[in-house]
């Protein structure tokens, strides 16, 4: 499932979150009994299916493993990545926890915080899953993580709501998609944007620059972390231009990403949007928020249209393969735990919970929904794919680029603020 060529310093591509709600519990599933070894799973996957697949698959495993018990805590997708740097310093880590990858995922092998799982991969696991995919979650060679998903990023809409509103075809082109948001307007809000938790907004800025930058200059800034190349500036006056159509749904700014009706793949779930900008988890959420809890009948994806004037090839791809680690400290069976992970049984199970693509060669077959078929088409087309520029940058780079790009869209900024911002954040560290 791997593009033909992928960028040096992004193979260890998004792991955004998947399937979210609301708050925290640390209780095994029912029947866990008891281990001679004990560990910890955390999870974003705080309610519906995404919470039921990992407590039937801990169940499972645990069935297989009597010796083993693993306690389950689920972490709201927007805390998950300050709790768990805080858990990382303070020595009290999760064995097994989602991974982010990237830069962040590089600080915590720098630090010493993950296992080396690299001769703890199973022949049939890279089988299944294949070379490209796992060194999503290598760095400098050696395996830290191992990817349970693709999740390519892509703009979600409602056929229907894009029919009633006359538009005929996924827009392929900016031109095409403001074309599209004008006679979207006159029907409801074009886009649902949760710019609430600020790196929803900052996916536009992150595809204007996919399109805007070549492959060297994305390349180069991962490595120096800074915005040097004149193609960052156009990113961002592209994205103000479009910005300044008023595509996005009245009170944007306050609107959430995940939790409750009300955000902005509430607003999709429930009509009242038209699509959304977000990564391939995006159907899972989507799912979990409409009346029934049922996946959206009429959803569909299209990859980020063409830029004109830009240097990025317009059928690139940002986005990748979601992750799992095992913590330093963590006994051999969170190994065993994720190999288990990526058994064909299992990701079929993940693929139906989350609506997202299974990384397993095995288990994507069982993938039905022309929506993800259509991600897999682009996926496969894509001369290379980026990773999310936050994850690439690491965490503290990465919160002020997404704060810069909400500052711009909310007027309190501008493009050289945003670069400016990612700059003074990169000479701290």
């Amino acid at each position: 499932m791997a593009p033909r060529k992928t960028l040096a310093m992004a193979v260890a591509v998004a792991l955004s979150a998947l399937g979210m709600g609301a708050c925290t519990d640390d209780s095994p599933p029912d029947g866990s009994g008891g281990g001679n070894v004990e560990m910890q799973l955390w999870h974003n996957a705080t309610t519906g299916p995404g919470k039921a697949f990992w407590e039937k698959t801990v169940a499972d495993f645990q069935t297989a493993h009597p010796t083993v018990k693993i306690k389950i805590q689920q972490v709201q997708n927007e805390d998950l990545d300050g709790k768990l740097q805080t858990a990382l310093n303070s020595g009290s880590a999760p064995d097994i926890f989602l991974q982010r990858g990237g830069g962040k995922m590089a600080a915590m092998v720098e630090a010493g915080q993950l296992k080396d799982i690299t001769a703890d991969i199973t022949d049939a696991t890279k089988q299944a899953v294949g070379e490209a995919a796992l060194k999503t979650g290598q760095v400098d060679g050696k395996a830290y993580s191992v990817p349970v998903s693709i999740l390519p990023g892509g703009l979600w809409y409602s056929k229907d709501v894009f029919a009633k509103a006359g538009v005929t075809a996924p827009p392929t082109t900016l031109e095409e998609l403001n074309a599209a948001v004008t006679k979207l307007k006159a029907n409801g809000t074009p886009i649902a944007l949760g710019a609430k938790d600020a790196w929803p907004a900052a996916h536009w800025y992150y595809f204007f620059a996919l399109r805007a930058c070549s492959p060297a200059a994305l390349d180069a800034a991962a490595k120096d972390k800074t915005f040097t190349d004149a193609c960052w500036t156009k990113a961002g006056e592209d994205l103000k231009a479009f910005a300044d159509t008023k595509p996005f749904n009245e009170g944007f700014l306050t609107t959430s990403a995940q939790q409750g009706a009300g955000s902005s793949a509430g607003l999709v779930a429930n009509y009242k949007a038209s699509m959304e900008l977000m990564g391939a988890w995006d159907p899972g959420v989507i799912a979990s928020l409409t009346k029934d809890t049922k996946p959206l009948p009429d959803l569909g994806y299209f990859p980020f249209p063409a830029v004109p004037g830009g240097q990025g090839d317009p059928a690139a791809i940002m986005g990748g393969a979601d992750g799992y680690s095992c913590s330093a400290q963590a006994p051999k069976e969170c190994a065993d735990f994720l190999n288990y992970i990526l058994t064909k049984d299992v990701q079929e199970g993940y693929y139906k919970a989350f609506n997202a693509l299974p990384v397993s060669k095995d288990a994507q077959s069982a993938v039905t929904e022309d929506y993800l078929k259509a991600v897999l088409d682009a996926y496969n087309k894509a001369p290379y794919v980026s990773q999310w520029l936050d994850t690439i940058y690491g965490q503290n780079v990465g919160n002020a680029l997404n704060v810069g790009v909400v500052n711009l869209l909310a007027g309190k900024g501008d493009v050289a603020g945003i670069i400016q911002a990612v700059n003074d954040a990169a000479k701290k560290g």
